[in-house]
């Protein structure tokens, strides 16, 4: 019907790329013209995921459009997405999701990229370091608990069940999705 129409072929919002600072821009552009144009927010996400903090800055634009436009936010994943692209469609209510048959999800934890300390010098500056460094590592631990909670809810999983299965297999399709009840519908 029209619903379907509009969900595959007619968003008003695409990501279409990884998510770095670009694609920020892109869309908050974009959701300025949803906002000004009176219409529902119909996002298609497809993506190799990116940087996790532009992508949570992504997911707080979508919440905020959700719970104070008076108008719905749907998301329809395509083909591919990955890691950041998870925080994305998280954002949306389970009952707002939704995935073409040919999706592959890749939801993992967050990953250090080549962090190594050195130490030298004075015991207190030290300790300084390793204390800055855990506090990262806490406070991305958080986000990434948080946001595994915004994905399971209304879902069959926990987040502990859906750590379980991401640590057996952090690729999952589209019926999988569906399976676990973190999508509302597979859409063909």
């Amino acid at each position: 019907g029209d619903d379907l129409h509009r969900l595959l072929f007619e968003p008003n919002i695409r990501i279409n790329d990884p998510i770095d600072n670009k694609v920020l821009a892109d869309f908050l552009g974009e959701l300025a013209e949803v906002r000004s144009s009176g219409q529902d927010l119909v996002m298609e996400l497809n993506t190799i995921g990116g940087d996790p903090d532009i992508s949570r800055r992504i997911a707080h634009e979508v919440r905020l459009f959700a719970a104070h436009s008076g108008r719905s936010a749907v998301c329809v994943g395509k083909t591919y997405v990955y890691s950041a692209g998870i925080n994305i469609l998280a954002a949306f209510r389970k009952s707002c999701r939704y995935l073409t048959e040919d999706t592959i999800l890749l939801v993992h934890e967050r990953q250090l990229e080549n962090v190594s300390l050195s130490l030298s010098g004075p015991l207190a500056s030290a300790i300084q370091i390793v204390q800055e460094e855990l506090s990262l590592l806490e406070t991305s631990r958080k986000l990434e608990n948080e946001g595994f909670a915004e994905l399971v809810e209304g879902s069959r999983l926990t987040v502990e069940e859906l750590r379980k299965c991401i640590r057996a297999n952090c690729y999952m399709t589209a019926q999988q999705f569906l399976d676990h009840g973190l999508v509302e519908k597979i859409l063909r």
